[in-house]
Order: structure tokens, then sequence, then C-alpha cells
């Protein structure tokens, strides 16, 4: 059977992938990468997809993946973990926009609610229009990413603090 990509490995790689073999160096993965790419090498021993899948107890279509990183991508590509897609979308606030969230978010809440739910929020950032559209969900994510990290930094007792304003920080805290 014809093969669509033809590994054939110079003398200075098959001497990293043996290394890597060798010392184990990087992922479970990686090793096994190495493995493949040496058996299917034609100046090596040849073996056919099969007889590697086989061997390394993998498919026939981990073989073939590898094979077609090598020849597409190169030698590194081929060896190493592919990287993970960029995210598909841009983030749903700027800095600013976040910024003002946390403001609305330590503010009071609106008339009849005793605190900000994470609907009312999203309700009041398109309202203002920040944006055109927000879920709960983004708004539970930056107030989690931004306040938690804020409050951690910036909350101190001061050493002349009184009885008032330590009580009035842990409500503040506690919300």
């Amino acid at each position: 059977m014809n093969k669509k990509y033809i590994v054939q490995l110079s003398v200075p790689e098959r001497q990293v992938l043996r290394e890597v073999i060798r010392k184990q160096s990087g992922s479970a993965m990686k090793v096994k990468r190495a493995h493949i790419l040496l058996k299917v090498d034609q100046k090596g021993p040849g073996w056919t997809d099969e007889q590697v899948a086989e061997a390394f107890d993998c498919t026939v279509q981990t073989v073939q993946n590898v094979r077609r990183r090598l020849v597409t991508l190169g030698f590194e590509a081929a060896l190493e973990k592919k990287a993970p897609p960029k995210p598909p979308r841009q983030k749903t606030l700027n800095g600013r926009q976040e910024s003002q969230l946390i403001a609305i978010r330590l503010g009071k809440p609106p008339r009849g609610h005793s605190q900000w739910s994470l609907r009312l929020l999203a309700n009041r950032v398109v309202g203002l229009g920040m944006v055109e559209k927000i879920s709960p969900e983004t708004i539970r994510q930056t107030l989690k990413k931004r306040i938690t990290r804020r409050r951690i930094r910036n909350w101190v007792i001061p050493p002349k603090a009184n009885g008032e304003f330590v009580a009035a920080m842990e409500n503040v805290l506690a919300t």
C-alpha cells in the first residue's frame, strides 16, 4: 500500500528520539510518539502502521497522525503536544467595563432587592449600554476573577482601626 506521508528520519533526529526514549523525558505520549517515529522510519525498521499500533497499544489513526505531523509540520511538532486552539472569540468585557461592573456590584442593589444577583447585574450592564448582551455566567466569572484577587491584596485592617470600621469591613467581605 502506498503511503501518503513517508517518514525518513535523519541521523540526528534518530539520536534525539533514542534519547527521549532512553531518558523517558517528557510526557508518556511524547515517548510513545518517539517510538512510533523510529519504527515507521523508512531508513530503519519500516514497520506498517498496523504493526506499530499493535506494538505500542495505540490506534492506526494515531500512527497516521504522527506520520502526517512529521511530514507537514516538522520534527519538533511531531514529537511535541499540539498547541491548544486560540479562543474562538474576544472577551465580552474590557478592563474599564470590568471595573464599572465591580463598582456596580459594590454599590447598593436596586430597590426591592437585598443584594445583587448575577441576573440583575447582567441586566444593569446591558441597560447602561456597556455591552449589547451578556450572560450571568460571564458576570460570575468576571467577579470571581477580579473581586477575590482585589480583596486578598488590598483589604488590610489599618493599625488604628476602630470596632465600627472592622464590623463594616467584615460585612463587605462576607458578601
